[in-house]
């Protein structure tokens, strides 16, 4: 039976026996910057340790990883936070990409050219704090300042899936955002699978998508609703600035019933109210978002929605046999959160976050080959790896959104 694609989307990710709920996890089906390299957790390191002396090093640092599939990225920091990292990543190798071969981008072959300049720092919610002024009610650092960061850290993994039975016991493991977060929240490639709902104009006004979950078969359902068309209305121009009617065929003008045209528009709503609703788990520290997507002015007339499963890139049918993702609108999931924390956001790509935390994938000096070639070798390796992460017609086009809540928040760590 049809039903909008944000149940058809809910359902067949986290439903029983969804998507994300059962099997092996995301990193048997696509490729992430957490499964492409360790520096991608090295990097995010960096940021954890910026964000606890700015919170004058706290007795409990909290680091919470929000769809953290099977807590692949957890298992890195923790390795590394306590000094014990060797080798590569959890799951690096394995990762398969678009078409079944191994790719340098992973899902996020499908990000668009940008609109503008990626690096350009946002600001929205006026009468915020500056960024750069103490923080209220400050009292320099905590007793807990002289204790190794390894003793104050609690990583906890959001996640739907049950808890893999090879999960380091220091890690926790919950379905819900936790309240009262001190520290750093994570969502690496989790907005892109907040279901949402797709809608396309007609001669009467936008209506939603329905799809059938067995064929994935889309019809036109009702009118969007006030919220929705509200949300259009700001964050998703329709092209040429009204709603085109395409004729039916054989009757000599438009349609007297709702007839579609090829535009689309995925309502990113219900993504800013998960981001504004994350945003509010946190009392001091900086959520940070890493995804693909688009902002207001290159929104795809076309949208993105797709599938992938197996390492290849299939139809979106929400069946709960594969993954179902659309990209992000990344500036109103950025002005949501702003609302909530009451300052400003830092929205770029990752390409110049990667560059900052020290990671640019240049190649070795070419004298390391002549004084030890094995370790050329293994830096030129590594350097391959950064370079993924840093593509900017891959994983580094993804946008980073940086949104520090209670707490002066710098910009990242220069090298």
């Amino acid at each position: 039976m049809p039903m909008r694609w944000r149940d058809a989307m809910d359902r067949a990710l986290y439903g029983p026996g969804g998507f994300f709920v059962a099997g092996a996890g995301p990193a048997g089906h696509f490729r992430t910057s957490v499964h492409a390299s360790p520096a991608f957790a090295r990097a995010l390191l960096r940021v954890v340790e910026h964000v606890d002396a700015a919170l004058g090093r706290p007795s409990r640092l909290d680091v919470v990883d929000v769809g953290a599939g099977r807590g692949e990225l957890l298992r890195t920091l923790a390795a590394l936070v306590s000094g014990s990292a060797a080798g590569p990543g959890p799951g690096e190798g394995s990762a398969v990409g678009v078409s079944g071969e191994p790719t340098r981008s992973g899902r996020s072959g499908l990000i668009p050219p940008r609109a503008g300049s990626p690096e350009t720092l946002t600001s929205t919610a006026a009468g915020r704090p500056s960024l750069s002024a103490p923080v209220s009610g400050s009292v320099g650092p905590s007793p807990a300042a002289a204790v190794p960061l390894a003793e104050r850290v609690r990583f906890t993994a959001v996640e739907l899936a049950p808890r893999p039975a090879d999960l380091p016991q220091r890690i926790a493991w919950v379905h819900e955002i936790p309240s009262r977060i001190t520290g750093v929240l994570l969502a690496t490639e989790w907005l892109d699978n907040v279901p949402l709902d797709i809608a396309m104009p007609t001669s009467d006004g936008w209506r939603y998508l329905l799809v059938d979950p067995t064929t994935g078969e889309e019809s036109v359902g009702d009118p969007v609703g006030p919220e929705d068309a509200a949300w259009l209305e700001t964050w998703w121009p329709v092209p040429g600035g009204h709603l085109a009617v395409e004729p039916t065929a054989g009757t000599g003008g438009a349609s007297q019933t709702p007839t579609v045209t090829g535009v689309r528009a995925e309502i990113g709503r219900s993504r800013d109210e998960a981001w504004a609703d994350a945003v509010g788990r946190l009392d001091r520290g900086l959520a940070l978002a890493v995804d693909y997507g688009h902002l207001r002015d290159g929104r795809p007339v076309d949208g993105t929605l797709t599938g992938y499963r197996g390492g290849r890139q299939v139809p979106p049918v929400p069946d709960g046999s594969c993954d179902v993702t659309a990209h992000v609108a990344m500036d109103s999931v950025a002005s949501a959160g702003a609302r909530v924390a009451g300052c400003a956001y830092a929205l770029g790509s990752q390409r110049e976050a990667m560059r900052a935390l020290g990671a640019d994938g240049g190649r070795p000096p070419l004298s390391l080959a002549a004084s030890d070639p094995a370790g050329y070798v293994r830096a030129l390796a590594a350097a391959s790896l950064v370079a993924e992460l840093t593509d900017p017609a891959g994983l580094g086009g993804h946008w980073w959104l940086r949104q520090p809540v209670g707490v002066a928040v710098d910009a990242l760590v220069a090298r």
